[in-house]
C-alpha cells in the first residue's frame, strides 16, 4: 500500500471521524459536569470506576488497573486521586493482607456527589450523540456507539 492508497485514506477518515465524535462528546459532557457540579470528565470517570469495588477477591482495583479504566498513566491517574482526596471524595488505605498495597475507595460525599452527577452525565452524553447523529459523516459511528452491548468482566 501507498501512502495514498484509497484504503489507508478511508482508514485514516474514519480515525479522524472517530477521533472528532469522541471529542465533541467528552467536551459537551466536561461543560455539563464542570457547570453543574464541578467535576471534570476524567474525575467523574474516577469516581464512577472506583464506586463499583467491591469487598472480596477481586473487588478493590491496583492503580494500573485504575489507570486503564480511566485511560490515563499511571502517574496521572495517581495525581487525579490526590486531587480528589483533597477535596474529600476519596480515601486511600493500606490493604488488610499486603501491606505494600494501598486501596483508593470513594468517600461519602463522594458517592453523594457521583449519584448527583450521573443524570447529567448521562443527559449530556445522550444530547452530545444526539447532535452528532445529525452529521452524516459521524452518524455511523453513533449509531455503533448505541448498539454496543456493556463488556462482560472476564
Amino acid at each position: 500500500m501507498t501512502a495514498t492508497d484509497p484504503a489507508l485514506t478511508a482508514l485514516a477518515q474514519g480515525w479522524c471521524a472517530l477521533s472528532l465524535l469522541h471529542g465533541r462528546i467528552e467536551t459537551h459532557i466536561e461543560r455539563a459536569l464542570q457547570a453543574g457540579h464541578g467535576l471534570s470528565v476524567r474525575e467523574y470517570s474516577l469516581l464512577d470506576v472506583l464506586s463499583r469495588q467491591h469487598e472480596g477477591d477481586g473487588g478493590h482495583l491496583q492503580m494500573k488497573q485504575v489507570a486503564d479504566a480511566v485511560v490515563l498513566s499511571q502517574s496521572a491517574t495517581t495525581r487525579l486521586v490526590t486531587r480528589l482526596e483533597d477535596r474529600g471524595l476519596l480515601e486511600r488505605y493500606l490493604c488488610p493482607t499486603d501491606r505494600r498495597g494501598i486501596y483508593t475507595n470513594v468517600t461519602e460525599d463522594g458517592l453523594k456527589l457521583l449519584e448527583e452527577a450521573r443524570p447529567t452525565n448521562d443527559t449530556a452524553l445522550r444530547e452530545a450523540l444526539d447532535e452528532a447523529s445529525r452529521n452524516p459523516d459521524i452518524a455511523p459511528l453513533v449509531r455503533a456507539i448505541e448498539t454496543l452491548k456493556a463488556p462482560v468482566p472476564a
